[in-house]
């Protein structure tokens, strides 16, 4: 339903530039979602996209938008603006979306934006760009209710109402001493049904799930979806207060960090998403490609030495694809499921032969289920060589346990020595299933053939 609605939105938009009906085209636009534009945005052509952005009218609009816009898009729009008219529309933004937006504009306008603003708020946004954009201190928002040990129910309520600009997050109101160290957490709801004389130090818990400034946002992420919370404070060294990361954030970092995996797994860089120009899709899968082909070279050669035996029992030519396409096909299942397992801190390393025997057992089990099948089908269809059905059983289940272990082994290993296993995992898996798998199918046939 949700792609169907955009799919519609899409469609009259561009009806609408079409006949150059801007005045209907900015009521529309006006009245959907920020993040529909900004959805919207990314199918349009480049001067497609500068009139839907002309047409949203006040800068607050604007700068909604542009908190959901990919970076590229943001970048090329704020090209065409001055400092004065992107430092108008910074304002109308949350500090952490103001300091994303900030890290896409060139270093020196950046500087020329800054002194156009207020003192305190240009503090708080160079606080947050001085932050590396992956660790929690790169994604938190200076936008939080702080309170004092001391205050009552009533005056937190009052603090809640006093402040003056609309918060982050009001579900958390996080207590701090007098050298603004954070001590305590109190939901707002056990302020609002707490008697209005009752302490906020014996409304606040102690225990409280936070992160370092310099943690890794995956972390953050994972912190989050484990205790489901709303939102994390972050700190510093010393444990004062510097932020906190809710959970929309977070939802942008899970997408982020499986896409970078997704993508890392295939070879190929997250900016070849905004760029779709051949040349840098040439560059960026040459490396991945190479592996895969010296493999290819490695078992031609492999099958080569056995050229005698296909001579003589030419039907084993007939199965070679599908006994390395099956253990390849369940090489990189295991493989996936490491390398996400052990990004999301499901997979631990230092167990390592217990998690390999489990999906080494997992191999076996279809490995021998899909052996019998092939085994039964290569019988029927070469009667004349009785034990053919025997060797190509054999093999297909002999190289699915082997690609299962290779693929949970790889990925672990990688890991423990600190090189990322979504990068060097996929041609490692599949190079060497197909040399142990073409090796497997040739003895076992050698021996009884």
């Amino acid at each position: 339903m949700l792609q169907q609605r955009q799919q519609v939105l899409l469609n009259t938009t561009r009806k609408l530039l079409r006949k150059n009906a801007h005045i209907r085209l900015q009521h529309i636009v006006e009245h959907v979602h920020p993040a529909d534009v900004a959805a919207l945005m990314m199918f349009l052509s480049e001067d497609q996209q500068d009139i839907v952005f002309g047409l949203l009218g006040e800068n607050a609009r604007k700068a909604e938008v542009l908190s959901y816009l990919e970076d590229a898009i943001t970048e090329r729009l704020l090209d065409d603006f001055s400092v004065n008219d992107i430092a108008v529309i910074l304002q109308e933004m949350d500090d952490d979306d103001a300091a994303d937006l900030l890290a896409n504009v060139d270093e020196e306008k950046a500087k020329q934006i800054l002194r156009l603003m207020g003192r305190e708020e240009r503090e708080e946004i160079e606080d947050l760009l001085s932050y590396e954009d992956d660790t929690a201190g790169g994604i938190m928002t200076t936008d939080y209710i702080e309170l004092k040990p001391e205050m009552t129910a009533s005056e937190a309520l009052v603090a809640v109402q006093r402040e003056g600009e609309e918060p982050e997050m009001v579900f958390y109101l996080y207590v701090v001493d007098d050298d603004e160290r954070l001590i305590g957490v109190v939901s707002l709801r056990e302020v609002v049904q707490a008697p209005g004389e009752t302490l906020i130090e014996s409304l606040m818990t102690r225990d409280i799930k936070k992160v370092r400034t310099d943690t890794d946002q995956e972390e953050v992420a994972s912190i989050i979806a484990r205790y489901d919370l709303l939102a994390v404070p972050v700190v510093d060294a010393e444990n004062v207060l510097s932020g906190i990361i809710t959970v929309d954030d977070v939802i942008d970092v899970i997408r982020a960090e499986a896409t970078e995996d997704i993508l890392k797994q295939a070879g190929v860089s997250e900016e070849l998403l905004d760029d779709y120009s051949v040349r840098r899709n040439v560059l960026s899968r040459l490396p991945w490609l190479l592996a895969t082909w010296v493999g290819g070279i490695i078992v031609v050669s492999l099958i080569g030495q056995y050229e005698e035996a296909l001579k003589k029992v030419l039907p084993l030519a007939a199965f070679i694809p599908i006994v390395l396409g099956m253990a390849g096909n369940l090489g990189s299942q295991s493989a996936t499921i490491i390398v996400r397992g052990i990004a999301l801190g499901k997979v631990d390393v230092n167990h390592l032969f217990a998690t390999v025997a489990k999906e080494g057992m997992t191999g076996l089990v279809l490995g021998c289920f899909y052996g019998v099948l092939l085994g039964a089908v290569a019988f029927a269809q070469y009667s004349d060589i009785p034990r053919l059905g025997l060797v190509v059983g054999l093999a297909l289940s002999s190289g699915m346990f082997i690609a299962a272990l290779v693929g949970t082994l790889v990925p672990m290993l990688l890991h423990r020595i600190k090189v990322d296993p979504a990068i060097a995992t996929g041609p490692f898996v599949t190079t060497f299933v197909d040399i142990t798998g073409v090796v497997v199918y040739f003895h076992i046939s050698m021996m009884l053939l």
